[in-house]
């Protein structure tokens, strides 16, 4: 786990009793899953992820426009970032 690399065993634990509780975790269907395949491939040589790709995929299956993050590649998609 990222926060566990980067940070301590609290940041770990206030994660995963005090955010994840609140977050909705989606489980992508095979359709997604060879849209965002078909996108990484359309981009290559990219520097993308292929997780930002499912992100960015299923943020516009379901219509959303906003992304709380601090990567610039959701803006690059077309996305307005919440950062603050």
């Amino acid at each position: 786990m990222l926060v566990q690399r980067r940070l301590d065993a609290a940041a770990v634990r206030a994660l995963a009793n005090d955010l994840l509780p609140l977050v909705t975790m989606l489980v992508v269907d095979e359709a997604t899953h060879d849209a965002a395949v078909g996108a990484l491939l359309a981009a290559l040589p990219t520097r993308l992820s292929f997780v930002d790709l499912v992100s960015f995929q299923v943020m516009r299956e379901l219509s959303i426009s906003r992304a709380f993050t601090f990567d610039a590649d959701f803006e690059r998609a077309g996305f307005r970032t919440l950062t603050a």
